[in-house]
């Protein structure tokens, strides 16, 4: 498995983890309310009107997933070769499945 490959595969695991973990703590990089066009920093509200956290949420995963992958990336090729190709599918489809539980009550109201 190259760099790419290995950066790849971490990337896409860490991404899904990370999202989830971003949006149950609300740890958003940045806030934005749209009635006011106010962007923030971090997850502080808007002036007025409601706040949106889901681009800070995505950008916090993304910089959390690239620092991740890039660890990966150092690796030694014999500790590399152990990670499992699946995981690059099966762990965001668990943290699919684990944000639509958190995300529930959304749904259900």
């Amino acid at each position: 498995m190259n760099g790419r490959e290995r950066f790849v595969l971490t990337f896409a695991a860490a991404y899904a983890v990370a999202y989830y973990v971003a949006v149950y703590y609300n740890l958003a990089l940045f806030s934005y309310g749209p009635a006011t066009g106010e962007w923030t920093l971090f997850n502080r509200p808007a002036s007025a009107g409601p706040t949106m956290f889901w681009y800070g949420w995505l950008v916090t995963a993304a910089i959390i997933a690239a620092l991740v992958g890039l660890l990966a990336c150092m690796l030694p090729q014999r500790t590399a070769s152990r990670l499992w190709p699946a995981l690059a599918w099966l762990v965001p489809l668990c943290s699919i499945v684990a944000i639509a539980y958190l995300l529930r009550d959304y749904v259900t109201h």
